[in-house]
């Protein structure tokens, strides 16, 4: 169990260092929903880890995380004219 959760640990942040470079290099743009799943599966997978560790900070902090991603995109199809429907 203790490899599973390192490797959802790991697997986290990799999507969300990856959902941050694919954006600062243009490829993601902040409002698409690739972006937002990216952040919300890693820190999920953040979550798993920190809560397993004991690290109830970190956990707290990417339980945040998610929910703001959550609010990004229910805004988001909420308002699908100011989002903007970029195919990314």
């Amino acid at each position: 169990m203790r490899l599973a959760v390192e490797v959802i640990g790991w697997t986290g942040a990799l999507l969300i260092l990856g959902a941050y470079a694919l954006l600062s290099a243009g490829k993601l743009k902040a409002r698409s929903l690739t972006y937002h799943l990216m952040n919300i599966v890693g820190a999920a997978g953040f979550v798993v880890n920190s809560g397993w560790n004991g690290a109830l900070p970190s956990a707290a902090l990417n339980v945040i995380w998610i929910g703001i991603g959550v609010y990004a995109l229910w805004r988001r199809r909420r308002l699908p004219d100011e989002a903007g429907l970029e195919a990314q």
